[in-house]
C-alpha cells in the first residue's frame, strides 16, 4: 500500500519536493509570462528557460529543451509545452500551476482587448500597435529558436546539420519532415551528438 500511495504522491507533486513558497512562485512566474505572451505562449520560452532551468534549478537545459520539443512534436495547441514543462516539474500539480498561471490572464485580457479592438479597429493607435507587435513577435520568436537550439549543437557536425536545415528550410520548399528525418537518422546512427 505504501508503493501505491509513493506513487500516487510522485504522480501529483512530481519528485522536485517544490514548498508552498515554490508553488507560488511557479505560478506567479507563469501567470507574469502569459501576459508577455505577444505571438504565443512560445515565444516566453527563453524566460521559462531562464526561470526553471538557470534560476531555480528545476530542471536542466536537456530536460526543458526535450520538454518543448516533445509538445511541438505532439498533436495539438502549441501551448501544451506548458503543460509539460510543468509535469516535468513538479507533476500533475505543476500542470496546473503552469498551465492556470498561462491560461487564465491571457485569456481574460484577450476577451475584454478582442471586444475593444472591434470597436476601435480603424483607429491610429490601435492600427500602430498591430504594426509595432509584429517586430517584438518576430524577435521574440528568434530568440526562442536560438534558447532551444543552443543546448543541442555540441559539436561542428550538429551545428552543420542545423544550419544545413535552415538554409533547406529558407531557400526551398523542401518539406520539414525531410530534415528532421534526416537529423533523427544522423542521431541515431551516432554521427551528431
Amino acid at each position: 500500500m505504501d508503493d501505491v500511495a509513493a506513487f500516487a504522491r510522485a504522480l501529483l507533486l512530481g519528485t522536485a519536493g517544490l514548498g508552498p513558497a515554490d508553488w507560488a512562485a511557479l505560478f506567479g512566474h507563469f501567470l507574469m509570462l502569459s501576459l508577455l505572451a505577444v505571438g504565443g505562449a512560445i515565444t516566453t520560452a527563453p524566460d521559462m528557460q531562464r526561470y526553471v532551468v538557470g534560476d531555480r534549478h528545476w530542471l536542466s537545459e536537456a530536460q526543458f529543451s526535450a520538454s518543448v520539443a516533445l509538445a511541438q512534436a505532439a498533436p495539438g495547441p502549441n501551448v501544451l509545452f506548458v503543460a509539460v514543462v510543468g509535469y516535468n516539474i513538479g507533476g500533475l500539480a505543476g500542470v496546473a500551476a503552469t498551465m492556470v498561471g498561462t491560461l487564465l490572464p491571457s485569456s481574460l485580457l484577450t476577451l475584454r482587448a478582442s471586444h475593444w479592438n472591434a470597436r476601435h479597429a480603424q483607429s491610429r493607435p490601435v492600427r500602430a500597435l498591430h504594426a509595432g507587435l509584429a517586430p517584438i513577435t518576430l524577435g521574440l520568436l528568434l530568440a526562442t529558436g536560438w534558447i532551444l537550439f543552443e543546448p543541442f549543437v555540441a559539436d561542428w557536425r550538429s551545428a552543420l546539420l542545423a544550419l544545413g536545415t535552415i538554409a533547406l528550410m529558407l531557400r526551398t520548399r523542401v518539406s520539414a519532415l525531410w530534415p528532421i528525418a534526416c537529423g533523427a537518422i544522423a542521431g541515431g546512427l551516432g554521427w551528431v551528438g
